[in-house]
């Protein structure tokens, strides 16, 4: 599975840089990456910072399943948020791709901000990660986020239970839905990255192409509202881009494993799926910036999270 031609760039820049000392008035540029258990709040804090959604969101696991980059720039400094799925405990293929593929990002960023939801106990997995990435080269920042879900005595619960896990380089409370803190934590990272030159053009926020973007877009609309071990079943694939005149034409196939769960995402008489294809379609008109016309169909595609040619195929 590729990381991208991002971090092929950052290794080659990483030779310049390592022989000048970091100062205060110089640029910096690199990579971080937000890491945690599922539904930590990694996505929607990653859109917070980039300022423009780039990475999809839903309240179920699994919702991440590529690596999407989204670019801030700044005059000081340009970062590269890395958006990685939930480390979980894999029952699939696709689930054991899914961890290969977050480890990879791990070993090749240079800030990883370790993300713990203010409003859940800390848990087996919290300790688990915290393990994983202690041996890593990069810089490690604890990020406490939905600190507005919860008071101020159990935020204080939380990071002091925090500060235990591990020698955090920083610990830092945040709330990507009110923007509290949202800020300090952009700062925090650049603090770390190294002296570069840019990486990326100004008007870049972005290195994904856009039939990836589209075809998690629709991923998203289709999360809503569905039963929740379907999730995990529903994967989309962008067929086709038409450009015509103003209009862009953009046919798409949502997948799943069985018959029921077509059903499912189709609805009575097709409701579902319409309402799934209207609220897809704003979204996309948003990224692209023109009118679209969007035609979906629900394909099954049986067990494909454990056959190695339906995820090829799927793009995993």
């Amino acid at each position: 599975m590729r990381t991208g031609k991002g971090f092929a760039r950052k290794k080659h820049r990483h030779k310049a840089a390592s022989a000048v000392a970091p100062q205060d008035d110089v640029y910096r540029a690199g990579f971080a990456c937000f890491v945690g258990r599922p539904n930590a709040g990694k996505s929607t804090l990653t859109n917070a910072i980039v300022g423009q959604k780039i990475a999809i969101t839903s309240n179920k696991p699994q919702t991440t399943r590529h690596v999407i980059r989204g670019i801030l720039h700044r005059p000081d400094a340009q970062l590269v948020l890395v958006d990685t799925p939930g480390l979980h405990r894999p029952r699939t293929l696709l689930g054991e791709r899914l961890n290969d593929l977050v480890r990879e990002v791990w070993s090749e960023v240079d800030v990883i901000g370790v993300c713990f939801p203010a409003d859940e106990p800390i848990g087996r997995g919290d300790r688990f990660i915290s393990s994983e990435v202690s041996a890593l080269k990069a810089k490690v920042i604890a990020v406490v986020t939905k600190v507005d879900l919860v008071d101020p005595q159990t935020l204080a619960q939380r990071l002091l239970a925090v500060a235990e896990l591990y020698d955090f380089a920083e610990i830092i409370p945040v709330s990507a839905v009110s923007g509290h803190q949202v800020e300090n934590l952009t700062d925090a990272m650049i603090r770390h990255m190294p002296e570069s030159p840019q990486l990326y053009p100004d008007d870049v926020l972005t290195d994904e192409p856009e039939q990836v973007l589209i075809g998690e877009l629709i991923r998203e609309a289709a999360l809503e509202g569905v039963r929740d071990e379907l999730p995990h079943s529903i994967a989309v694939l962008v067929e086709e881009m038409l450009v015509e005149g103003n209009l862009t034409r953009i046919f798409a196939d949502i997948y799943v494993e069985r018959d029921s769960q077509k059903s499912i995402v189709i609805g009575s008489r097709g409701t579902r799926l319409k309402e799934v294809g209207t609220k897809a379609r704003a979204e996309i008109e948003q990224l692209l910036g023109r009118r679209i016309y969007l035609d979906l169909h629900v394909r099954v595609a049986k067990e494909w999270q454990r056959d190695p040619k339906q995820l090829r195929k799927l793009g995993f």
